[in-house]
C-alpha cells in the first residue's frame, strides 16, 4: 500500500514540473488566444540546451537554468516577430498553422543535426528514504526549483508594472491601448515569457529522464492536458493542473505499462474537453 503512495507522492513532484511547462502555454494562450504548436519543440530546446551546456562548461545541471531562461525568452520574442505578430486579428487557425510550420522547420533542423539519438544528464543528488522507498533527491529540487519559479511568475504578474501590463492585454487590448500601454511589445513580451517556462521545464525534465529530439510531442500533450484541466488562460489552474495530472500518472503506474500512461492522458483531455470546457481548476477571476 504505501508503495502505491509513494509513486503518487513522486507522480506530485513531477506533476509540478509539467505544471510549469504548462503555465508558459497557457501564459501565451491568455494574453493573445494563440495556441502555441512549437511549445514540445521549445521544451527539447531547454533541453537539449541542458544537455550542451552542462557537457561543454562541465557544471552541474541546475546552473543551467538561468542561460536557459534568458535564451527561451528571446527566442519566444523572436518567434512572436516571426509567426505571431502577423497572424495577429486574423481566424485562430492562421496562428495555428504559423506556429505549427516553425514547429516542422525546428524538428526539421534537429533531426538533422542531432538525429533521434537518445541524451541523458547525469544528476547524483541524495534523496529521502521513507521505510523501504526512496525519493529521489532529483525529484524533490526539481519539483521545488518548478514551485519557485511558478510562484515567482504570480508575484510578477500580480505585483509588477510589466506584469499588470500583460493581465490588462489579456483582459481588454483595446482598452490597454486607450490608456497607453504599448501592447505590441507587451505581447512580444508575453510569447518570450511563455518560451522562457517552456525551456525551463524542458531543461528540469531533462534533468529527470532520459531524452530525443522527438520527445517533444508527448509533453506538449500533457501541457494541452493540464492546460485544459486548469483552464486556459489561467497560470494557477495550471500548475494545480499539472499537480493533478502527475498524481493520476502516479496512480496508474503501478497498475499499466508506462506506454499507457499517453492514452489514458489523450482519453482524460478528451473527457474533460467535453465535461468541462472552461476547466476544472477555473479561477474566477478570468484570465490571468
Amino acid at each position: 500500500m504505501f508503495g502505491i503512495l509513494a509513486s503518487i507522492i513522486d507522480g506530485v513532484l513531477v506533476g509540478l514540473v509539467y505544471g510549469l511547462a504548462a503555465m508558459g502555454l497557457t501564459l501565451i494562450w491568455g494574453v493573445m488566444d494563440v495556441i502555441n504548436l512549437t511549445h514540445g519543440m521549445m521544451i527539447v530546446a531547454g533541453m537539449m540546451g541542458l544537455y550542451l551546456l552542462a557537457g561543454a562548461f562541465d557544471i552541474s545541471p541546475y546552473f543551467t537554468l538561468p542561460p536557459v531562461l534568458i535564451g527561451g525568452f528571446f527566442v519566444g520574442v523572436a518567434l512572436y516577430w516571426i509567426a505571431v505578430h502577423r497572424m495577429m486579428g486574423r481566424p485562430p487557425l492562421m496562428s495555428l498553422l504559423s506556429t505549427f510550420s516553425v514547429n516542422l522547420i525546428l524538428v526539421g533542423l534537429g533531426t538533422a543535426i542531432w538525429g533521434t539519438a537518445l541524451f541523458n544528464v547525469n544528476v547524483s543528488l541524495p534523496g529521502v528514504t521513507i521505510d523501504r522507498y526512496t525519493f529521489p533527491g532529483a525529484h524533490i529540487l526539481t519539483a521545488t526549483l518548478a514551485a519557485v519559479i511558478a510562484g515567482a511568475l504570480y508575484l510578477f504578474l500580480h505585483y509588477t508594472r510589466l506584469g499588470k501590463a500583460l493581465r490588462a492585454v489579456a483582459n481588454n487590448r483595446e482598452a490597454a491601448e486607450l490608456v497607453g500601454i504599448p501592447t505590441t511589445r507587451v505581447l512580444a513580451i508575453a510569447v518570450g515569457c511563455g518560451v522562457a517556462l517552456a525551456g525551463v521545464s524542458g531543461m528540469l525534465i531533462g534533468t529527470l529522464f532520459p531524452f530525443t529530439i522527438l520527445s517533444g510531442d508527448g509533453y506538449q500533450l500533457k501541457s494541452f492536458v493540464v492546460t485544459v484541466l486548469g483552464g486556459f488562460g489561467n497560470p494557477v489552474g495550471a500548475l494545480l493542473g499539472g499537480v493533478a495530472l502527475g498524481l493520476l500518472e502516479g496512480a496508474v503506474t503501478p497498475f499499466v505499462p508506462v506506454s499507457w500512461t499517453l492514452v489514458i492522458e489523450f482519453a482524460l483531455f478528451v473527457l474533460v474537453l467535453i465535461a468541462f470546457p472552461g476547466g476544472v481548476f477555473v479561477s474566477r477571476r478570468g484570465a490571468l
